[in-house]
């Protein structure tokens, strides 16, 4: 279990690169922010990216995310129980989890329907939720029955 450990805390690093890149006014996948903001966000109207302080509260809380796998695989030294690291992880996979699931609701396609967004969420952003989502649900299991 230690390689899956290994490649959900790589792709949670990624995503967390790529919000403290948004948090420091990076652009792409647009090409300014306007455009960013309708990729990334896609909020009926969205007009610009949410502020530094906003981008950069989700990026901490993906790179907490990022260490809690490595942490259930010994990788660094943790005060914290496996039992308790692995209901944590349970609950951190259940956010992604209803993360990806609500991507695919009509409410959220509402909420959300500014292109290229939908269409990214669709076929990207929620997948990949679901895939951490689950990765982190496996791993926590793999805790409670090795």
């Amino acid at each position: 279990m230690t390689v899956p450990a290994f490649a959900l805390s790589a792709v949670l690093l990624l995503i967390t690169a790529a919000h403290v890149y948004w948090g420091i006014g990076g652009i792409w996948p647009g090409i300014d922010g306007a455009s960013c903001a309708r990729a990334v966000v896609g909020f009926r109207g969205v007009r610009a990216m949410p502020s530094a302080s906003a981008c950069f509260s989700v990026s901490a809380c993906l790179a907490l995310a990022t260490l809690w796998p490595l942490a259930l695989r010994d990788v660094f030294a943790t005060p914290f129980d496996k039992t308790g690291l692995a209901a944590t992880a349970v609950l951190i996979g259940l956010v992604f989890l209803g993360r990806g699931t609500l991507g695919f609701t009509p409410w959220w396609r509402r909420l959300a329907p500014e292109q290229p967004f939908a269409r990214l969420d669709k076929r990207y952003y929620s997948p990949l939720c679901l895939l951490v989502g689950i990765g982190f649900i496996v791993l926590a299991l793999s805790e409670f029955y090795p």
